[in-house]
């Protein structure tokens, strides 16, 4: 009997402890479930208020592009106004510089001509009349045989637009040949037969390519007479090379060395331009600049057969924002523009035979176009000029006077 009484409240403690141990587990779980409740309120209450904020932002920002939208509408017709009158501003300037030749900053020292006088005062009597002969014939005698002066621009030709934004274009005045030097450097050009089978090209597949011994060194190269004449420059040296290439045979027959200080550009907006090799009625030059602190433009006349320097010139024509020369009749055009592209002008000139007076000197304005020419190649068979500009190949038709009246 007293071990059954004992079996019985044993188990009646047992069952009082794990009653108390389970109501224990249950409470504890109650109160996790409504901390979890509480939680889970506050973040519905939390995402509401985001969702609420985030609406009002939307709002907020379709209300701000919708204004936007107005205003630029508004501004683009703004736009399309001030395009439409700058078009008719520049037409209106192109047909006044074709009427007028404002004064532009030629170099007049030492000028041997005046407008209508040959600079000889008039002389009277036998022996006079002759001392001004002999000083007549020894006038005419440093005057070139090429007595022409641009005075305008007649036409422009946008032929098409291949290659790099900067590059040369030019065409052998004594054959139909063209020559396309694609980029400020290489070893490749590329020829084609005529300026019609260029055009009609598409893109350079149709040319013959024809290898350089070596890289050419900016876009200053120059074709006459059969010749490439190319400027070629080392890494790291300061002598500038001139190649005397002959394209029939596709042989080097000379190379001249032109001693520079530094490795300076001739044109101050295309630093890829060390030199610029030009040809016209009266041979081959060469444009440079001493070194980095030389403020102006220098000329040399060179023998287009030995690449000898004949003589040198300081032009006065300064380096700073040039962009390309082109030389006519012995007498150096630089043209000028801003570091934002704008109107290309030709602004300052110099003539090696002092034949310009100052009345006769242009001041002349290319027709906007793209952006700024990165070469300019003259042709005096066709009295045009060969232009890159931004990638697209130009030509530039020019009207020409007399220097002097003969």
């Amino acid at each position: 009997m007293k071990p059954v009484l004992l079996f019985l409240v044993s188990t009646a403690w047992t069952l009082t402890g794990a009653q108390y141990y389970y109501q224990g587990l249950m409470d504890y779980l109650e109160n996790r479930l409504l901390a979890i409740e509480d939680r889970m309120q506050f973040w519905h209450e939390q995402t509401h208020r985001y969702h609420t904020e985030l609406l009002d932002f939307k709002k907020l920002t379709s209300e701000a592009i919708h204004a936007l939208s107005k205003e630029h509408g508004l501004l683009f017709k703004d736009l399309e106004g001030a395009s439409v009158r700058v078009d008719r501003v520049e037409r209106e300037m192109d047909y006044v510089e074709t009427q007028t030749s404002p004064q532009a900053c030629a170099n007049k020292a030492d000028k041997v001509v005046e407008q209508g006088a040959w600079g000889l005062e008039e002389r009277r009597g036998e022996e006079e009349e002759e001392e001004e002969e002999e000083d007549w014939e020894e006038v005419r005698s440093r005057v070139s045989d090429c007595v022409e002066i641009l005075s305008g621009i007649r036409s422009v030709k946008i032929l098409k637009r291949v290659g790099s934004p900067k590059g040369m274009w030019t065409r052998d005045p004594r054959s139909s040949k063209v020559y396309v030097f694609n980029g400020t450097s290489g070893d490749g050009v590329y020829q084609f037969n005529s300026v019609r089978d260029f055009s009609s090209s598409p893109g350079v597949s149709s040319s013959r390519r024809i290898k350089l011994p070596s890289d050419f060194s900016g876009p200053g190269s120059a074709v006459f007479n059969g010749y490439l004449y190319y400027i070629q420059q080392e890494e790291g040296e300061s002598d500038v090379q001139v190649v005397r290439f002959d394209l029939k045979s596709g042989a080097v027959t000379d190379i001249a060395m032109f001693p520079v200080e530094s490795h300076a550009p001739v044109y101050n907006l295309n630093p890829e331009t060390v030199a610029d090799l030009a040809a016209d009625d009266e041979g081959l030059w060469l444009l440079y600049a001493t070194s980095d602190s030389e403020p102006n433009i220098h000329l040399a006349k060179m023998d287009a057969a030995t690449l000898d320097i004949e003589q040198i010139w300081d032009t006065r024509c300064p380096r700073e924002n040039a962009e390309a020369a082109f030389i006519i009749c012995g007498t150096v055009y630089v043209v000028y523009n801003t570091r934002l592209a704008s109107r290309s002008r030709v602004q300052c000139l110099f003539d090696v035979n002092d034949m310009i007076v100052s009345e006769e000197a242009p001041l002349l304005y290319f027709p906007r176009r793209y952006g700024a020419h990165a070469s300019l190649k003259y042709n005096p068979e066709e009295k045009q000029l060969y232009g890159w500009d931004d990638g697209y190949q130009i030509i530039y038709r020019l009207t020409m006077k007399r220097k002097v009246l003969v």
